[in-house]
């Protein structure tokens, strides 16, 4: 799409978005205790006039809780291969859950490898994370609350209906006010690389029970770099455009993101936080979800994936040679999954470390104090 056309489908986006949060009822904000009886307003770690309603009601973007799947061979009749999907790896599971149909539920969920897990994604946010949804001995089921807080979803447990921040995995009003779910690894990738690696794996099918325009982006021109994010009332960062989209890596207690922008001149990327050495892989081609009105027509943008360089007590190094990421000591071949497809060391695999990718300005948002990087290493 043209930049002006683009832009102009972002500012009807806006506009209708604001149309609809003017109209809703008073029975529909953030401080109306009507709808939530079991939801404890006593306790809470934020104040609610900063959750505001994004328009739909409770559940009004309904959750799939009884997730069907498809081999990556079947869902190839509908799913492009640029197409971005959300891949989860537990024990020998793999999964996709396409963001064509996450982009209409922003919530799945499932069960893999006998692990309780919520597949969440927040379109405002470019927000993608995996929550074991197992905590203080139970079990929960999450729903979308219809509110927002920094335009990132807040979801809600069915169980005691406290209210969560999507992008951190918080509970920030009502019972578990406080608690934070555990985040497990997964990786935002182009399907054709889900598929190639995982040919037996399993792709979250469009027979969710609901009716919905899947592989459409309602969101057009949403991502254009300077946009102005949805019902986000702080000031923004200046540091980044506020769509820049970021790679985040966390550990020993700090935090680095790499804008798209420099990713943009790298296919692997050796560094270190917290004590930890880590590996960047880049691969470009991925569509961008929120660009066109077709999801498989975006633009093409980067996957980008993180993980530990130490395996068997020795720290690798890698590098990029003919397209390919090797290692430097054994010359294996490795895919963004961090596994070794080749070579002597065939079948090995990195650990994971804390990482994705979000807009800057919603990743800056809750973690203001993070390194930005500037340059590559």
């Amino acid at each position: 799409m043209p930049p002006r056309r683009r832009e102009t489908a972002a500012r009807r986006l806006i506009a209708l978005l604001a149309f609809v949060v003017a109209g809703t009822t008073a029975a529909q904000t953030a401080f109306d205790r009507a709808g939530w009886p079991k939801t404890d307003f006593t306790r809470r770690t934020v104040d609610l006039g900063e959750i505001q309603s994004g328009g739909p009601p409770k559940d009004g973007i309904p959750a799939i809780d009884r997730p069907r799947f498809v081999s990556p061979e079947a869902a190839k009749a509908w799913l492009k291969a640029k197409e971005p999907v959300i891949a989860l790896r537990l024990q020998e599971e793999r999964r996709a859950y396409p963001l064509q149909i996450l982009m209409f539920h922003e919530i799945v969920n499932d069960e893999v490898a006998g692990h309780p897990v919520a597949v969440t994604f927040c379109p405002l946010c470019n927000a993608s994370f995996v929550f074991d949804r197992r905590l203080d001995g139970r079990v929960l089921d999450f729903g979308t609350t219809g509110r927002l807080r920094k335009s990132d979803l807040v979801m809600y447990d069915r169980q005691t209906e406290s209210w969560w921040q999507q992008f951190n995995g918080t509970g920030i009003v009502g019972h578990y006010a406080g608690m934070k779910l555990k985040v497990l690894p997964s990786e935002i990738v182009a399907f054709e690389d889900f598929a190639a690696a995982y040919p037996a794996g399993k792709v979250l099918s469009r027979e969710t029970g609901h009716s919905r325009p899947y592989g459409r982006n309602p969101y057009r021109g949403y991502d254009r770099i300077d946009q102005s994010p949805f019902l986000f009332s702080d000031p923004v960062d200046k540091r980044l455009p506020p769509m820049e989209r970021v790679l985040s890596v966390a550990a020993g207690g700090k935090q680095r993101i790499y804008p798209f922008a420099l990713l943009d001149k790298a296919s692997v990327i050796n560094a270190e936080i917290g004590g930890v050495p880590y590996v960047v892989f880049v691969k470009g081609g991925t569509a961008s979800p929120l660009d066109t009105d077709r999801i498989a027509e975006g633009r093409a943008i980067p996957a980008a994936t993180a993980f530990d360089r130490r395996l068997d007590g020795r720290v690798l190094e890698f590098r990029s040679r003919s397209g390919k990421m090797v290692d430097a000591a054994t010359g294996s071949e490795w895919n963004l999954f961090g596994e070794a497809v080749s070579g002597p060391l065939r079948g090995k695999r990195l650990a994971a470390v804390e990482s994705g990718v979000h807009f800057a300005f919603a990743w800056l948002a809750f973690n203001p104090a993070s390194e930005i990087a500037a340059e590559l290493p």
